[in-house]
C-alpha cells in the first residue's frame, strides 16, 4: 500500500474555476495600484506631453508572484521546521551571505526582480488624474445649457421607427391582448401590441467660467522652466475639456509686454527678451472688464514663471495687480519654478506676504511636483477649496 498522500479533486469545487477570474481581478488592481503610487513621474513623461493625446504609455510593474512556504497544520512535526518565531515576509538569507554579512555587492549569480510594461491610454490616465479635480469655488453664474452626446430613453409610445422597437414591452402587451381572451401565452404580434421608445438628449447646465493662462516667455526661462511651464498647462487644459463643456480658456504670454495667442503658438511659442510681469497681469484684468463680467464669470487667472522680474518696483506692481484680480476671481493661481539649490523669488515672497485667501501660490523644483501642483490648485477632497 502506498503510504504517499493522495488529493482527490472534485468536479463540484467551482473555486478551482474562480481562480483565473479572480488571479486576473487581483494583477489589474495591482496594475492600477502601480501607476496611482507612480503619477506624479508618469504624467512628467516629455513623450506624452509632446503627443497628440493618443499615445499609449507603458508603465513598469514589478512582478507579482509572491512566492511563500506553506505548511499542512494537520500534519505532525517534522525535522526543519524551525523555532516557531518567524513571521511571513521574513528575508531567510541570499546566496551572497555566505561571505558574510554585508558582503556580496559585486557580481552575484542570483536572479534578479521580474518586471513588465503595462500599457495605458493618456485617457486613462487622465481619468485616473481628474478623478477628484474640479474648478474650486465654483459659482451658479449666468448659467448656460449644454446639450449632451448621451441620449436618454425616457417615453413608451405606440409608434416610431423599428430600430426603436422595445421587444420586452411588445412581447408583453401581446400576452396582455391574449390574456384578455383567456389565454395568457405569447403566440403572435400584431401592429397594435408594438411599443417603441422615445429619446431625447441629456441638457445640463452649466456655470460660466474662463481661465487665464498666463506664461512667462522671457529669456530667463530656460530649457527646465519651459518644459515644467508646459507640462502643467498640457494636463490643465486637457482636464478642463475633459469635465466641463462651457469653460473659456485665455491664453496669454508675456516678456516685457504681454499678448494673447492662440493655444498653438502659447505651447510653441519660444523665449527671449527681458521680464515684467505685471504687463500681463494688467491685459488679464483688460480682458476681465471687456468681455468677462465678474458678476456673470467664474474667472480663474493661472500664471507660471521662474519669478525673475525687471525690478522691485513692478513686484509691488504686481502684488496690486493680482490684490484686484483676487477681488473679481475665484482664485489666482501662481506657480514658481524654481531650480534646486535657489531659493524662491521675491516676488513670491512679496506674494505670500500679501496674504491674500484666494491666491494659491506653489513651488515647483521638479518634474515630479507638477502633480502636486495640479493637486493643489483643482483637487476638491483635499479640503483646500470648496466647490
Amino acid at each position: 500500500m502506498n503510504s504517499g498522500v493522495w488529493f482527490s479533486v472534485s468536479k463540484s469545487d467551482w473555486s478551482l474555476h474562480r481562480k483565473g477570474p479572480m488571479d486576473e481581478a487581483r494583477h489589474k488592481e495591482k496594475v492600477k495600484e502601480a501607476i496611482k503610487d507612480n503619477l506624479a513621474e508618469i504624467i512628467s513623461e516629455e513623450a506624452i506631453i509632446t503627443s497628440d493625446g493618443s499615445k499609449r504609455i507603458k508603465v513598469p510593474i514589478r512582478s507579482l508572484e509572491l512566492p511563500r512556504f506553506r505548511y499542512n497544520f494537520r500534519d505532525k512535526e517534522r525535522v526543519g521546521q524551525g523555532t516557531g518565531d518567524t513571521q511571513a515576509g521574513d528575508v531567510i538569507g541570499h546566496a551572497s551571505d555566505e561571505a558574510g554579512p554585508g558582503t556580496g555587492k559585486g557580481a552575484g549569480d542570483q536572479p534578479g526582480i521580474d518586471y513588465y510594461e503595462a500599457e495605458i491610454t493618456v485617457d486613462e490616465l487622465a481619468e485616473m488624474m481628474f478623478k477628484d479635480f474640479g474648478l474650486p469655488y465654483l459659482k451658479p453664474k449666468a448659467t448656460r445649457e449644454i446639450v449632451s452626446e448621451e441620449v436618454k430613453f425616457q417615453e413608451v409610445r405606440k409608434r416610431g421607427i423599428m430600430t426603436n422597437l422595445d421587444k420586452r414591452r411588445t412581447v408583453y402587451q401581446g400576452i396582455l391582448r391574449r390574456a384578455r381572451q383567456g389565454d395568457a401565452t405569447f403566440q403572435d404580434i400584431k401592429d397594435e401590441d408594438l411599443r417603441f421608445r422615445t429619446w431625447t438628449p441629456e441638457v445640463k447646465k452649466e456655470s460660466n467660467a474662463v481661465v487665464i493662462a498666463m506664461r512667462d516667455v522671457s529669456g530667463s526661462m530656460g530649457e527646465f522652466e519651459k518644459y515644467i511651464t508646459r507640462t502643467f498647462y498640457f494636463w490643465m487644459v486637457r482636464f478642463l475639456r475633459t469635465k466641463y463643456q462651457n469653460v473659456d480658456i485665455v491664453f496669454l504670454t508675456h516678456h516685457t509686454e504681454a499678448k494673447e495667442v492662440d493655444e498653438e503658438t502659447f505651447f510653441k511659442l519660444g523665449e527671449s527678451g527681458g521680464t515684467m510681469i505685471s504687463s500681463a497681469y494688467k491685459m488679464a484684468l483688460e480682458i476681465i472688464q471687456q468681455r468677462y463680467p465678474p458678476e456673470l464669470w467664474n474667472i480663474y487667472p493661472f500664471h507660471f514663471s521662474d519669478g525673475e522680474n525687471w525690478s522691485e518696483t513692478d513686484n509691488k506692481l504686481c502684488v496690486e495687480l493680482v490684490k484686484k484680480l483676487t477681488q473679481m476671481c475665484n482664485i489666482f493661481g501662481y506657480g514658481e519654478i524654481q531650480r534646486p539649490g535657489y531659493g524662491q523669488s521675491a516676488l513670491m515672497t512679496a506674494f505670500t506676504s500679501a496674504g491674500e485667501e484666494h491666491l494659491v501660490a506653489v513651488a515647483i523644483r521638479g518634474a515630479t511636483d507638477v502633480y502636486p501642483a495640479l493637486q493643489r490648485f483643482f483637487s476638491l477632497s483635499g479640503g483646500d477649496h470648496s466647490g
